[in-house]
């Protein structure tokens, strides 16, 4: 993973400095500039911004609960594909292991995205990485818990919106090895046999099966949850059996 020069704002820091970091923020949260209807239902957190009223990590409460960062990242998307791109975007990472999934899952069912975004941005760990008035970015941790956790980090990170679909996020899709590179998830067998799509999802479901097998029962469900009916369908037939 690239060195990158973070993006700071003080509060002695001119327009043209916020006006910077402004852009920063939009690359780094909506991978983006905004369109011009969504900037004008941003224009009052901009303004606010860009006249020292508020810092960095405000806008980024007020751009995380917007209708712009919403309809991009929730609205057509799995609650834990969801999460991969919160972590993504505003903690600079991909979520370290299932008890992290599990922790924020719970928070997204119980509490709405309103708190999963304020659990992250009030954090402990944001406020050391990034305080109030840096701008979040790819980062590398000091030390990973294995090399998986890198390689996770780094390919969330280096990962544009909708290259690898909108359902799975990355922690599981590494598990079940498949390849979601074309925007919808395939298994490697899929494409040396040539196997249909329509064939492939009997494989998936099979390669879902054994995951959920060896997870808790609370794991299990987050997963679940992110399926389609089509795909929860085919996994009842895969229980049945």
């Amino acid at each position: 993973m690239e060195n990158v020069t973070p993006v700071t704002v003080s509060r002695h820091s001119p327009v043209e400095e916020r006006q910077s970091a402004l852009h920063q923020i939009y690359q780094q949260v909506l991978e983006r500039q905004p369109y011009s209807f969504e900037r004008r239902s941003l224009a009052q957190a901009e303004k606010n911004f860009l006249t020292d009223k508020i810092g960095v990590r405000r806008f980024l409460k007020e751009l995380g609960q917007s209708e712009a960062y919403l309809k991009a990242f929730y609205f057509n998307c799995s609650n834990l594909k969801f999460l991969d791109w919160c972590f993504k975007h505003f903690m600079g990472r991909a979520p370290f292991d299932h008890t992290e999934i599990e922790l924020y899952s719970n928070i997204l069912l119980k509490q709405g995205v309103k708190q999963v975004i304020m659990a992250l941005l009030d954090s402990e760990e944001y406020r050391k990485a990034f305080g109030c008035f840096t701008v979040p970015y790819p980062r590398q941790q000091k030390q990973y818990e294995s090399p998986k956790a890198y390689l996770e980090s780094s390919l969330l990170n280096h990962e544009y919106f909708g290259q690898r679909g909108w359902v799975v996020p990355t922690l599981y899709w590494r598990q079940l090895g498949l390849n979601c590179d074309a925007g919808v998830c395939r298994h490697p067998e899929a494409d040396e046999l040539h196997i249909p799509v329509s064939q492939t999802a009997e494989m998936l479901q099979a390669e879902l099966l054994s995951l959920l097998r060896k997870m808790d029962v609370a794991q299990a469900k987050q997963i679940i949850g992110s399926l389609s009916p089509q795909q929860r369908e085919l996994l009842q037939r895969s229980l049945r059996s």
